[in-house]
């Protein structure tokens, strides 16, 4: 086996690892209640068999699109796609070992690079670089579904990639719970730390139903 076979295969085994909802996954509705420094704004979301995203009845347009952003980053990591479709064309350059027995793992393509970090079969960082900015998300806490792991706590750390300063962190604390065959989303809890400021956005997903 080649270095490049293993370290694909190394990647490919913790890429599929995750939790995610099959084909025969129904949406679900839910109502939404969410806490801000401003107040509280309530509303209604549906997620469609297609992946589709509604949110209706939400006062304020920020904190709709705020709801709207983050189910579409949930249906990026929920959905099914398959290994090869995403990333068959990439090159896979093994890295270090760190003291935690993480093995780094660069993926590289055409459009743009990552940095990936895999313990115990998962995925515990990512790293990219997108123009002056610098991202790493780390992950801190893991559900086992019995079909794959949940990421329930993280971090996402920006830089500037001129100076290295860190110019903004977010906590990310996520709640699932089963309905029917399917793991979903009750609460979110987001502390977002930037210019010194530190704010605390708490979203809850009630009533939730399969369709």
């Amino acid at each position: 086996m080649t270095t490049q076979t293993f370290v694909r295969d190394l990647f490919q085994t913790a890429y599929e690892g995750r939790y995610t909802w099959d084909n025969n996954f129904p949406g679900y509705s839910a109502d939404v209640k969410v806490v801000y420094d401003l107040g509280v704004c309530t509303g209604k979301i549906s997620i469609q068999p297609d992946f589709c995203v509604e949110v209706s009845e939400v006062a304020n347009e920020d904190v709709k699109l705020g709801i709207y952003t983050q189910l579409q980053d949930l249906i990026t990591h929920r959905k099914q796609q398959n290994f090869e479709e995403v990333h068959g064309k990439h090159e896979f350059v093994l890295g270090e070992t760190d003291n935690t027995g993480a093995v780094e793992i660069f993926l590289k393509s055409d459009s743009m690079d990552s940095q990936y970090k895999i313990r115990d079969r998962k995925i515990y960082q990512v790293s990219r670089v997108m123009g002056r900015k610098a991202f790493v998300i780390n992950t801190h806490a893991s559900l086992d579904t019995g079909s794959g792991y949940l990421t329930t706590r993280y971090d996402a750390i920006e830089r500037n990639t001129q100076t290295s300063e860190v110019e903004c962190v977010i906590e990310f604390e996520d709640t699932y719970e089963k309905f029917g065959n399917y793991y979903i989303m009750t609460k979110q809890v987001v502390q977002e730390e930037k210019d010194g400021d530190r704010t605390v956005t708490e979203f809850n997903y009630l009533n939730i139903e399969l369709l």
